[in-house]
């Protein structure tokens, strides 16, 4: 089969080509696990924090890659669930052990055993892949193969950062970055909370104008002040300095939800700017979100479908990953991008 592997931590602003094409055989599944064809995978953030090494894999090469979509042509004996056929969806959480406190509660994105699709076990940069049977997700007809693979996991995310905000109609919202999955989450607001006042903060003025193309209330830069302070606050940026903005823009009691897996460092001197009386005090909190849970991707997935929610993408080919991943490292970009690997 065709695979794009990471064989290295490099710096995708310098080095263009940080994945390798190669051939490999096509895995076999174990007993509780489904082999899938993949149609789709999206890119996201995190395979250029996996690549630059702020969450590397445990091992060399890895295929990485978890927003998939595709179709299972093989099942494991022990699979129950699913029939060959059957058009499925594969997130962040590969694997969990199912028996500590946090598996138990529906926290299984806290276990200390998680395992990531893409970074821990090989992802869906390639024709084919293997993932554990309850790992992998019916995915609803409404949505074509590009338009659910973000949904696995910026709209997933999106999802969980949404729901640890607190958000009541008629509150006002800020986003700060305008990506993959802030796009969505700004949809799932327009949905839910009709009364509620978005406002995005973003560096590039595509994403301003397309995040008042979706219905943003206001839309400015990073450093920009809103026209009212906010109830709470996504950040889905990869840096420290919106940070330390959005905390400017948070009203008393208000609530900082940081999307992100990891925060790159060369801007991690504007923490200092951290001023206690203007940018904390005042009850203000900041939360971490951290993964995905199960019950996050199964929620939201009935959710996109009732909205619906159809992301904006846009195609490459899997020998495209590099040029995906670079401008994605780039910024400015529009909605989601999404490797185009196989048809059915």
């Amino acid at each position: 089969m065709k695979a794009m592997q990471l064989t290295r931590k490099t710096n995708v602003a310098v080095n263009l080509h940080p994945l390798s094409a190669a051939g490999l055989p096509v895995p076999v599944p174990a007993e509780n696990e489904l082999l899938i064809r993949v149609h789709t995978c999206g890119v996201c953030h995190t395979e250029l924090d996996e690549i630059e090494g702020r969450t590397p894999p445990p091992h060399y090469p890895v295929i990485p890659g978890h927003q998939v979509v595709g179709t299972v042509v093989k099942n494991g004996s022990a699979v129950r669930q699913f029939q060959i056929g059957d058009r499925v969806g594969v997130a962040w959480l590969y694997s969990s052990c199912g028996k500590c406190e946090h598996c138990l509660a529906g926290n299984d994105n806290l276990c200390a055993d998680f395992k990531a699709t893409g970074r821990d076990a090989n992802g869906g940069y390639a024709e084919y892949m293997v993932v554990p049977e309850k790992s992998a997700f019916p995915i609803p007809d409404i949505f074509t193969d590009a338009e659910a693979a973000p949904l696995l996991c910026a709209g997933a995310i999106g999802y969980r950062s949404l729901r640890l905000c607190n958000l009541e109609d008629g509150q006002r919202l800020g986003l700060t970055g305008f990506g993959a999955s802030a796009h969505l989450v700004l949809k799932m607001v327009r949905y839910k909370y009709p009364y509620a006042r978005v406002y995005v903060f973003a560096r590039s003025e595509t994403e301003r104008r397309f995040a008042r193309d979706l219905g943003a209330a206001w839309a400015g830069d990073t450093t920009d002040k809103a026209p009212e302070l906010c109830h709470a606050i996504i950040d889905t940026t990869p840096v420290w300095k919106p940070v330390v903005e959005a905390l400017r823009n948070l009203r008393p009691g208000g609530r900082l939800v940081i999307n992100a897996i990891r925060k790159e460092d060369f801007d991690k001197e504007y923490l200092l700017n951290l001023d206690y009386p203007k940018h904390l005090w005042m009850e203000k909190e900041i939360k971490s979100v951290a993964n995905v849970a199960r019950r996050d991707v199964i929620e939201f997935l009935e959710l996109a479908a009732a909205i619906p929610i159809k992301p904006t993408v846009t195609e490459y080919s899997l020998g495209e990953a590099n040029k995906a991943l670079y401008e994605l490292k780039k910024g400015g970009n529009k909605g989601a991008k999404v490797l185009r690997i196989s048809d059915k």
